[in-house]
């Protein structure tokens, strides 16, 4: 009896270890952003997702080759619709029924698993001046439709993902919040309709732009520690301005009686480079402390429970527009590579773990020749011409490759313009300045190194999902580990027997 007893208490462990491996962290998802000129491959990116127990991604736009790497993943999908998209699904319903055929019906077919599609991203932004404001509710409005008609109304739900500035307080404090002036009606109509819809509201929360916009924002306030200037409403002490902003929406959504409206934060995290509040330190701490309060189940002062949060963002990306900052290619929690960035402790001794099958280009760098001189006339027209064409930012005030010398500037330069080149005959050659080597450079910064660009000819090509059949359509992406526990379940129930 006692051995059986032993047993018992060792399946009981092992089935317990089991789930702990293969669990994620509830309400948690990224956004899976692609503007990067050598991209992972989609189907690594999904390994990457589903090894780092995210089983929920928000998408920029419907592009096939990653919508088809989703296919049978057990990753829930937001889909979203791009503004320049907004205009013409806002003039009839059979352009929304045609976007929702070919990008929504067609994929579900297949195996996406689709939950929401995201009309639009920001659209009422003031630096926009209004270009999408009379296009947003009509193409929201033809897209719900669609997808009555295409019979995803109930599976697939509709929301508009929007920025921490559609609200605001004039006092500062949560419980004066509001729509902001402008566009209030706008939003009253926007949120009845989903509500009609049984559709979420979607916000965008950035700690890290409140202090970038303001030099004196208090720094410990951005963050999930505490502060020593807490915003006193009433009797509640706010020390951190996420739950200040995101209880001012809920205040702003109960004066407009809409107290229960659901609320999906879409993008929130904080950049590694591009500015010198930028950093990993900063990043870690800030993402850790999000985590850590999604995985106590920790809510706001106004809401007690978390509400499902999207991280901004999975992956660098290099080649997307630096108008609002530097910053802006480097939210990745993971390196351009999927190489992990800094530890996160996802609880249950879970961390981040790297992309696996990623092949990269010839270990070479394009550096500064020996012989060269940084005094040639010609050095600064070469730096600003690969820096026109490569990805430069890390060399910005406050970042990590800021303050370089002259030689180790212009080979930083030099290389990132090569490795963008596919290391291409020719693209390391800058008016005689320049030579390949075969050995490192360094550049005496822990987080400045000399990079070599993804082959994205090369990646390792990932097995090829399996079928879906009517036979065989209750099988999910864990079986095998659902059919280990029910094994061992029964053996469980054999020796209590």
């Amino acid at each position: 009896m006692e051995s059986r007893n032993s047993s018992f208490l060792y399946v009981l462990f092992f089935i317990f270890m089991l789930n702990i491996k293969i669990s994620s962290v509830q309400g948690l998802g990224v956004n899976w952003g692609t503007r990067a000129i050598h991209p992972l491959s989609p189907n690594i990116v999904v390994k990457l997702l589903k090894d780092n127990g995210f089983n929920k991604v928000k998408l920029f736009e419907a592009e096939p080759w990653v919508l088809d790497a989703l296919r049978n993943s057990g990753i829930q999908v937001m889909l979203g619709i791009p503004n320049d998209f907004l205009a013409p699904l806002a003039s009839g319903v059979s352009v929304a029924e045609n976007w929702v055929t070919k990008n929504v019906s067609a994929y579900v077919s297949r195996g996406v698993d689709i939950r929401y599609v995201a009309v639009g991203n920001e659209p009422f932004l003031k630096t926009y001046k209004n270009m999408f404001t009379n296009t947003t509710l009509p193409a929201l409005d033809n897209i719900q439709a669609a997808l009555i008609k295409a019979g995803l109304g109930r599976q697939v739900k509709v929301t508009v993902p929007l920025n921490a500035d559609v609200y605001e307080s004039a006092s500062g404090v949560p419980s004066e919040g509001n729509f902001r002036s402008d566009i209030h009606d706008l939003m009253i109509s926007i949120v009845k309709f989903l509500s009609d819809n049984g559709a979420p509201l979607t916000i965008n929360i950035y700690p890290f732009l409140s202090l970038y916009a303001d030099p004196h924002f208090p720094v410990d306030f951005a963050f999930f520690a505490g502060t020593n200037a807490p915003v006193v409403d009433g009797s509640v002490s706010y020390t951190n301005v996420f739950d200040a902003n995101y209880d001012t929406l809920v205040w702003a959504l109960e004066k407009n009686g809409f107290s229960s409206m659901p609320i999906i934060v879409g993008e929130i995290g904080w950049p590694t480079d591009g500015d010198i509040n930028a950093n990993i330190q900063y990043a870690r701490k800030f993402n850790q402390g999000l985590l850590s309060r999604i995985i106590q189940g920790q809510g706001t002062p106004k809401r007690k429970t978390p509400p499902d949060v999207y991280v901004f963002g999975l992956i660098d990306e290099d080649a997307k527009s630096i108008d609002p900052g530097n910053f802006e290619r480097h939210w990745g929690i993971f390196n351009y590579d999927g190489t992990v960035k800094y530890r996160l402790d996802f609880g249950s001794n879970r961390t981040l773990v790297p992309a696996k099958g990623v092949r990269y280009l010839e270990r070479q760098w394009c550096v500064l020749a020996p012989g060269a001189s940084e005094t040639d006339p010609k050095l600064v027209d070469s730096i600003n011409y690969a820096c026109t064409f490569a990805d430069c930012t890390s060399l910005g005030y406050g970042s990590s490759c800021n303050g370089l010398d002259a030689r180790t500037n212009a080979s930083y330069a030099f290389n990132k313009y090569f490795q963008a080149m596919n290391q291409q005959k020719g693209a390391c050659n800058f008016n005689n300045l320049s030579v390949i080597t075969k050995i490192l450079p360094t550049t005496g910064k822990a987080n400045c190194k000399f990079e070599i660009m993804i082959d994205v000819g090369k990646h390792e090509k990932a097995r090829s999902p399996p079928k879906y059949s009517a036979a065989a359509g209750w099988l999910s992406p864990n079986f095998g580990c659902s059919m280990v526990v029910v094994l061992l379940l029964s053996l469980i129930i054999g020796w209590v027997a």
